[in-house]
């Protein structure tokens, strides 16, 4: 936190002498350059480790505390957990091929754990989609306590396993992924809730949004989302460039999206399956739902499936999007455009338009005992929402737009820039 305090005030002291950013130089520090899309941005305090082949060298992953590590292009890597026997936990793993990769159509990610006498609690795979466009993807690992499971209940360790889905690499590059890896907790409840899933709720699509769209760069990360709340939004997207948002979703409430991919202004023909993914993945990183969008250069557009509205017992459902709606916090909106798209219809950019829809009021959520790791995680705070308002980035492209109020005096740039400091700064210690 020193540190990056030190960076915005060398900022905020030069500001009187910077003139306002251009929207290209906005762009590329928190969307990517217009020659080459802005690779993934891990946490910036993520901690370097190396996957064990053998479960008797896991590293131990600590809940709330960000990791960088690889995955080759053949055989696991394992990491350690320790977890007693009350609290949920979770693990997500991001894969970032290299932009220059090749991926298959059965390439992917799988991520499962498994207690210490090589039980299975859980498994799960993601993968590239039909446009075989190589961009970030995640999965995540569950070891959840339940009256009604029996497996994978007690104290002690756990392991969780990384590999590819295509361990030949028939088709693939060989290379590496680089993997961000992000632990969470989420403690018991006071009073054992139902064991089976709500079985109403409002399932029909409502109509997109309407209105003019609000300009709002998206983040090169998940540590770096840029806070969304209800309303039209607008981003300039490039071939194999991936950006990510956060909506905060309480409890009670539904979350519908559409995505809109403009028209080509280079001209072109051709069509690309997939061309624009939209994902959704939940507070703790886990995958809910995704939609592709094939593109001919005119414009298209698609919707997330329909989701339920966010309630504590969606665990025990049987649909896997229904079950990933189990908690309130920052939902993530990670839009890809394929590579190849570049080959009919050229660099772009793309104006990409996302109409998110946030219905039903917040009510309160599951009496927890205990606190979750990281703290926050599984809520909605006053904080989030005000970032989501005002679109304040969690990243370290805050002293980028601090820099963009160089032309209102050096008085007015501080008050300015301390506020968005505040507002970023409030936010992460509420999560």
């Amino acid at each position: 936190m020193v540190a990056r305090v030190g960076v915005v005030a060398v900022v905020l002291g030069t500001t009187a002498a910077v003139a306002p950013v251009p929207d290209a130089l906005a762009a590329a520090g928190a969307s990517g350059t217009a020659a080459s899309p802005s690779p993934y941005a891990f946490a910036d305090d993520a901690r370097s480790i190396k996957g064990a082949r053998s479960t008797g060298e896991a590293v131990l992953l600590t809940p709330g505390t960000a990791y960088k590590s690889s995955l080759p292009s053949s055989g696991k890597v394992s990491y350690r957990l320790q977890l007693d026997a009350t609290s949920n936990a979770y693990v997500s793993v991001t894969a970032v091929p290299s932009p220059g990769s090749t991926v298959s159509v059965i390439d992917g990610l799988k991520v499962s754990v498994q207690d210490d006498d090589g039980t299975s609690c859980s498994d799960d795979t993601a993968n590239f989609g039909a446009a075989r466009s190589p961009h970030p993807i995640a999965a995540w690992g569950r070891r959840e306590i339940s009256p009604t499971k029996s497996l994978c209940q007690e104290t002690g360790n756990y392991y969780v396993s990384v590999e590819r889905v295509d361990p030949k690499g028939q088709g693939s590059s060989p290379d590496a992924w680089d993997l961000e890896l992000v632990a969470m907790t989420e403690p018991r409840t006071a009073k054992t809730g139902p064991t089976s899933a709500p079985g109403v709720w409002n399932s029909a699509s409502p109509e997109p949004l309407l209105g003019e769209a609000e300009r709002r760069r998206g983040g090169a990360g998940f540590a770096g989302a840029t806070p969304l709340d209800q309303g039209v939004w607008r981003d300039d997207i490039r071939p194999g460039q991936t950006l990510f948002y956060e909506v905060p979703v309480d409890w009670g409430q539904q979350l519908h999206v559409t995505a809109d991919l403009g028209s080509s202004t280079s001209g072109g023909t051709g069509y690309t399956p997939g061309a624009l993914e939209l994902a959704l993945y939940n507070p703790a990183r886990g995958p809910v739902a995704d939609v592709g969008v094939g593109y001919d250069g005119d414009q298209k557009s698609g919707s997330l499936p329909p989701l339920p509205p966010v309630d504590h017992a969606n665990r025990h459902a049987v649909i896997g999007q229904v079950g990933a709606m189990r908690f309130a916090g920052s939902y993530y909106l990670v839009a890809h455009l394929a590579k190849s798209v570049t080959d009919s219809f050229g660099d772009g950019p793309f104006l990409m338009t996302l109409r998110v829809r946030v219905s039903g009021e917040a009510r309160g959520g599951p009496d927890y005992v205990g606190e979750s790791e990281p703290k926050g995680v599984f809520e909605v705070s006053d904080q989030d929402r005000e970032a989501a308002a005002e679109g304040v980035a969690g990243g370290d492209d805050t002293a980028m737009r601090v820099v963009a109020v160089g032309g209102i005096g050096t008085g007015s740039a501080l008050l300015v820039g301390l506020g968005v400091w505040t507002v970023v700064a409030r936010r992460r210690s509420a999560g």
